[in-house]
């Protein structure tokens, strides 16, 4: 697949936000890459830029390829509701992002990894496309057989967070989708509306 592989930190610095999580190089870099990363006299940004940027900061985010992003931005657009709000909705519904939420793995490309190789069931049947579109009341566990990784243990023992729309049992490690979360819960830094003016030109 083509997925990017490059530095994480050089496009955390691009944004100038940790958008992969916590990241000590970006806390002591934090300005954009490049020969004149630190000149402060930038040009103002056009509107198309900012647009640009947050679309471009949500499959980063995310971790998705421009064609299933516009897919999605169509699926989006097809279905009842504020646009911009459906299209993080579905990216927060993505089985990869569901394991990573569940905090199976510290970060979305390697709960991508854990969904890939097989590791992840959803409803008891073993799933391995990351872009699988999880729904309400759907059980999301970890497979008998991979219960005994080192990986999947110490991201469970090192995550604290939890989330209102989905529930997680470290002893059985198994948890419920419950719900579609709705915009104010998704802690994303994204502004959605940007992508929308971006892609409806």
């Amino acid at each position: 697949m083509a997925r990017y592989t490059g530095p994480k930190t050089k496009i955390a610095r691009k944004f100038g936000e940790a958008i992969f999580g916590d990241d000590k190089s970006f806390e002591k870099r934090n300005y954009p890459p490049g020969q004149h990363g630190n000149n402060r006299r930038r040009g103002k940004k056009s509107e198309y830029a900012i647009q640009l940027m947050e679309k471009q900061k949500a499959k980063y985010t995310y971790g998705v390829l421009e064609r299933q992003f516009r897919n999605m931005f169509e699926k989006a657009t097809r279905s009842t509701g504020i646009t911009g709000e459906v299209l993080l909705q579905l990216c927060e519904s993505r089985l990869d992002n569901v394991v990573y939420r569940m905090g199976v793995s510290p970060s979305r490309s390697g709960a991508r990894q854990l969904v890939s190789h097989r590791h992840i069931t959803v409803n008891g049947d073993v799933l391995n496309i990351p872009s699988y579109q999880v729904q309400p009341g759907d059980v999301i566990a970890v497979r008998e057989k991979s219960k005994s990784l080192e990986a999947i243990s110490n991201s469970l023992a090192n995550s604290s967070a939890t989330y209102e729309w989905m529930t997680w049992n470290n002893e059985t490690k198994q948890g419920t989708f419950v719900s579609v979360p709705a915009r104010v819960q998704i802690p994303e830094n994204i502004n959605e509306q940007f992508i929308v003016e971006l892609y409806s030109k």
